[in-house]
């Protein structure tokens, strides 16, 4: 099955909710989209971590972006005829922002949430393959991500673990 070509910048400001799915844009990348989004939500996360006062506030940032997703995602792939279009990265974005909430902020621990992230992102274990597959909606697009993002902090937590303990 051929990959859905990128939608026009003019499809991205056609609708609020395409503007948000397709990651402010970060989505019409023709390589690799989802390492695009992922690769803006790390650019971004300084600047966007800056405006709230603790990592409360923050949590609950994210967590109205996920909600904010949920519809965002949904109304953009059936718009484009395809649930969980290439485009769309909200999904991405928003979890890997919870990722670098709980990742220490060193450049090395950095990457590799960054790499750990699109990892599990593209081999999706379960339950993310569930939501994947059987889900089509906005809430499935989202949650795949999500527990990629899980499945990040966890490894991540183990290899700061061992670092600890062996070092």
């Amino acid at each position: 099955m051929a990959k859905a070509p990128p939608p026009s910048v003019s499809f991205l400001f056609s609708h609020p909710a395409h503007l948000i799915a397709c990651g402010l844009g970060s989505g019409l990348s023709p390589i690799a989209p989802g390492t695009a989004g992922t690769l803006f939500a790390w650019l971004s996360y300084p600047l966007l971590r800056n405006y709230f006062v603790d990592d409360a506030w923050f949590a609950g940032f994210l967590v109205m972006m996920f909600a904010l997703g949920i519809p965002a995602c949904h109304l953009t792939g059936h718009k484009l005829g395809v649930v969980d279009h290439g485009s769309i990265v909200w999904d991405e974005i928003v979890p890997f922002w919870a990722v670098l909430l709980l990742t220490p902020l060193t450049g090395v621990w950095q990457l590799a949430a960054f790499l750990w992230f699109r990892f599990y992102d593209v081999v999706k274990p379960p339950p993310a393959n569930y939501f994947d597959s059987e889900l089509k909606n906005g809430f499935g697009v989202m949650m795949d991500d999500v527990v990629a993002a899980g499945y990040t902090v966890l490894t991540l937590a183990l290899f700061k673990f061992l670092l600890e303990r062996f070092t």
